[in-house]
């Protein structure tokens, strides 16, 4: 591996890359990993026409190939016009009390979140989509109106900088009020734990895409709630209800594991089957996965 191989993983890495003090900072950082690793990929070539350029689809007049495009990238794509451009963007974050949770690993899920979302603010105002942010807990924290100028993104960035968890979760009816409050469709984007009952936090994502928006929904969940992999007796404490229990994980791992897994498929069994892009992410995983996703969902929008 080269070093600049090494650096644009690094900067995708949410470990190494949430040691900068600045949120802001950090995204930018993010998103330059991202566009770097881009050429690396097989997206190489749409990445460089990305702000100008919208791959050519069935039905778009010949005539408005861009040739000279075709020519660095072997691909057709055409000229944007002012409407292929103009998408309004959602990007709803979960800043329970749950999301405070970090296991053994570097991060919390809130953490990781927050550089998800400013990273996803600085890719969406660079392309001069209009763009929002939701805040919410057991209720919603902040609702900031999708707007395109680019100094919209310090300010949306400095509320994500100074969000601190608070409040239980109430994923599934503050997505419902979401979903209501949102008047023009586009694109929303959730970033979550998801941990909720299942059945409201189905029906509630479905609400989202029933009124006609485009979602892509990113599960964030740390390895630990996922395996419970701990090996001696736990004190576990709910950081919401302040509940304890006392146990050996190693004599409930099995059967915890089997509920946990039946929670998640049903999630994105039911996400995908109404065409909501659902994504699982762990606080371990490179940023660069959940950005491929919007990227791809991106490229497909005018």
């Amino acid at each position: 591996m080269n070093d600049n191989s090494l650096k644009y993983k690094q900067l995708l890495d949410p470990v190494f890359i949430s040691r900068l003090n600045s949120l802001e900072l950090i995204s930018k950082k993010v998103v330059e990993g991202f566009m770097v690793g881009l050429h690396k990929s097989p997206y190489h070539g749409f990445s460089a026409e990305y702000s100008e350029h919208r791959l050519y689809q069935k039905g778009d007049p010949i005539s408005d190939i861009d040739w000279k495009a075709y020519a660095r990238t072997d691909k057709h794509f055409i000229k944007k016009y002012e409407e292929d451009t103009n998408l309004i963007s959602h990007i709803v974050l979960d800043v329970s009390n749950s999301m405070n949770f970090k296991g053994q690993g570097a991060v919390t899920k809130l953490e990781y979140g927050k550089i998800l979302a400013a990273s996803l603010i600085h890719l969406m105002l660079n392309q001069q989509d209009s763009t929002g942010l939701v805040l919410f807990s057991d209720v919603i924290k902040k609702y900031y109106s999708p707007k395109a100028t680019k100094t919209y993104r310090t300010h949306l960035i400095k509320s994500l900088q100074e969000i601190t968890p608070e409040g239980e979760t109430n994923t599934a009816e503050c997505l419902n009020i979401i979903a209501e409050k949102i008047k023009k469709r586009g694109l929303v984007i959730v970033i979550s734990d998801l941990l909720d009952s299942v059945e409201s936090v189905v029906s509630a994502i479905k609400h989202l895409h029933f009124k006609k928006n485009e979602v892509i929904v990113f599960q964030i969940l740390d390895p630990d709630e996922i395996n419970l992999s701990y090996d001696s007796d736990m004190l576990f404490v709910d950081k919401e209800s302040g509940e304890e229990l006392r146990t050996n994980p190693a004599q409930i791992r099995k059967s915890y594991q089997e509920e946990f897994e039946k929670f998640l498929t049903r999630i994105k069994k039911e996400s995908r089957n109404v065409g909501v892009e659902y994504n699982l992410i762990q606080t371990t995983h490179s940023l660069e996965n959940a950005l491929l996703e919007y990227f791809k969902k991106r490229s497909k929008m005018h």
